[in-house]
């Protein structure tokens, strides 16, 4: 089992940019591009509760469980 982000779809469908979204959330911009090209090995509990509060979102709207495809 593969941790999924889905920050790319939910960012898209609110047409914000990572800049934006990084100004929106006062995070770093470079944590919240690789969350968006889902290429974060750890994720960082305040980090994942910042991004769900300013979208609104539930935890399992944000981060999924995927079966890895060997």
């Amino acid at each position: 089992m593969r941790v999924k982000s889905n920050l790319k779809n939910l960012l898209d469908e609110r047409d914000i940019s990572i800049r934006q979204f990084s100004e929106m959330t006062g995070l770093p911009f470079e944590t919240l591009r690789r969350l968006y090209n889902d290429e974060t090995k750890q994720y960082q509990r305040d980090t994942i509760g910042r991004i769900c509060e300013v979208l609104g979102v539930d935890l399992c709207e944000l981060l999924t469980l995927t079966k890895e495809t060997k």
